[in-house]
């Protein structure tokens, strides 16, 4: 294996990665040089998803999506916590979104982007292959508790895609497979748009504007049975948010980079290679930014789940009451895995595209800036008094948002979190500001100049 590695110094920063990345661009001839002007040194075809006028039912999905009539508030919709402007993440910077009749309840967890869904795998446990197919997740799971999970690194991306740990599914915490089923569960969350029942939801689509593309679409008796109304219309959601490119355009300046049509300032071009640089911050251990070998863009996630043990937040009123915790695939949203406690406070890891348009970031939003997400990154294990209160005993409090028995869940052993305190932080200041320049040219809507 050794001698798959290529090692690259360039600007200062060593990069250890697999022959098929950019260290293996950087030993060809000319690449340095072109890699040094902003270019990408040997481009690459992406091959996006094909673009069609949207179908009847997707047409009929998009109505669905921007319906306020069928929350208790009359006045949310998904697109009001899926802002169509903001990547169709959360419009703000609050850590969790209000719903309910009033909109005065507030959610528990910060709203993740619908993009980029198209290719989530379903939920599982293990390697993603044929075998595990017919095997209940209870025996996944309980196949996958003693085996040793393989460091993470973006040297080794291989490591990620065999790791016998939770990946896929919809959701923080991976409880819906499709996007059919995941929209129902905000429409009748009373956290969220607090339909009430399937029932009047029903209701309020019979008296609106597309009850007629319904009965079109799936006949005229479709309102007699109140169930399935609403799951056409929910399966017509998912039709829109597949069908129409803008839920995945591919289109950041990254993408434009990867085939040659645009160029990265030296901020970037060193923030990516910090971002794939195991002694420094390893995002691409767990954020995959190379295109797949049918020539897929990446989607900058591995699909897996981490227990990162970011700080509790007490700006969420859950969080008022001291026995509560949100422990991710074991619950309390979720149920089915609530014995498998060995995945306890995992969190979907999410993509990172359009990530800089984001005010909110981590499952419980307790940060809001890239500066924030980096510092603790480079502080959780060597300073943690800069992440983590104190107790009424005068004591770092870490992983405060983690019950005791479930802490030894974090991860401690994929860099940067394999540090201790009082050891060098994996980042400078001056190298995060880098890694923030480089996750801005994942934003989507850059328009390649001719």
């Amino acid at each position: 294996m050794a001698a798959l590695l290529v090692f690259v110094a360039w600007a200062g920063i060593v990069v250890v990665r697999s022959p098929f990345s950019l260290g293996f661009w950087l030993r060809q001839p000319r690449a340095a040089w072109l890699l040094s002007q902003g270019e990408n040194p040997h481009p690459v075809m992406l091959r996006r998803p094909p673009a069609a006028p949207l179908s009847a039912m997707a047409e009929l999905g998009r109505a669905v999506f921007f319906d306020a009539r069928l929350s208790s508030s009359g006045r949310l919709s998904c697109a009001s916590c899926h802002d169509p402007a903001r990547a169709y993440g959360p419009p703000g910077a609050l850590p969790a979104m209000f719903g309910g009749p009033r909109l005065t309840r507030q959610g528990v967890r910060a709203v993740p982007s619908l993009m980029y869904l198209e290719r989530q795998p379903n939920f599982s446990v293990g390697p993603d292959n044929e075998a595990n197919e017919t095997v209940s997740l209870t025996q996944l799971a309980a196949a996958a508790k003693d085996v040793a999970r393989a460091t993470k690194t973006a040297a080794d991306t291989a490591v990620s895609a065999a790791n016998a740990v939770p990946q896929g599914g919809l959701f923080w915490d991976g409880r819906a497979d499709t996007l059919q089923a995941q929209a129902e569960i905000p429409l009748l969350s009373r956290f969220e748009m607090d339909g009430g029942s399937i029932a009047r939801v029903a209701a309020i689509m019979r008296a609106g504007p597309y009850a007629g593309q319904m009965r079109a679409l799936f006949g005229a008796a479709i309102f007699d049975d109140p169930a399935m109304a609403v799951s056409e219309a929910m399966f017509a959601l998912a039709r829109y948010q597949i069908e129409d490119p803008r839920f995945h355009p591919y289109s950041s300046r990254f993408d434009a980079w990867l085939e040659g049509k645009a160029r990265l300032n030296r901020a970037a071009l060193r923030g990516y290679l910090l971002f794939n640089d195991p002694a420094r911050a390893d995002c691409g251990g767990c954020h995959l930014d190379q295109p797949t070998p049918d020539g897929r863009p990446p989607l900058f996630t591995d699909h897996q789940y981490e227990a990162l043990g970011v700080p509790r937040n007490p700006a969420l009123a859950a969080n008022r009451d001291p026995a509560y915790f949100d422990l991710g695939i074991c619950g309390p949203y979720r149920t089915d895995m609530a014995k498998q406690t060995q995945y306890c406070a995992m969190f979907l890891t999410p993509t990172l595209r359009n990530v800089a348009t984001r005010q909110v970031f981590f499952h419980n939003g307790i940060y809001h800036s890239l500066q924030q997400v980096l510092d603790f990154y480079d502080f959780r294990d060597t300073d943690p008094g800069k992440i983590y209160p104190r107790g009424p005993d005068g004591k770092i409090e870490k992983f405060n948002d983690i019950p005791a028995g479930y802490r030894a869940n974090a991860d401690v052993t994929d860099p940067p979190f394999d540090r201790h305190p009082g050891e060098k932080p994996a980042m400078t200041r001056a190298e995060m500001a880098d890694i923030i320049a480089f996750l801005g040219t994942l934003t989507d809507g850059y328009k390649a100049a001719r």
